[in-house]
């Protein structure tokens, strides 16, 4: 049986999902955007705030299914201008041990939900 994830310490789905969906030990956590949970606003500035924004909507998540960064096997990064990968590479990259790194793939998009730059997604597994 599918068990379902959400936490107030990270966005609310502004659609019909949710944050994530645990399937006996894995977890598949839905796109992150740099929403604020606390304010609901998007985080505005540079490439590398709505990046971190991202990833601790992510943490909030993984936190909420027991789970950290460590269980993460893959992720899926999609931004809207690839000349800020280096930028959204070197925040993403402070949330992992090289070593140890998930699967991953980055594409470019013309637009992302809220015409936002940056959108994460995982898959975890305990």
């Amino acid at each position: 049986m599918k068990k379902i994830i959400n936490t107030p310490n990270a966005p609310a789905p502004i659609g019909p999902y949710n944050q994530a969906v645990l399937i006996k030990d894995t977890l598949y956590v839905s796109g992150q955007i740099p929403i604020d949970p606390k304010t609901g606003n998007l985080v505005e500035g540079d490439i590398q705030e709505e990046t971190r924004q991202s990833m601790e909507n992510l943490k909030a998540i993984l936190q909420e299914a027991g789970m950290t960064f460590e269980h993460v096997i893959k992720t899926s990064i999609f931004i809207k201008d690839m000349h800020q990968f280096a930028q959204i590479n070197e925040v993403y990259g402070s949330y992992f041990d090289a070593d140890t790194a998930p699967a991953r793939e980055t594409v470019e998009v013309a637009n992302l939900p809220k015409f936002v730059n940056v959108e994460i997604s995982m898959i975890a597994v305990k």
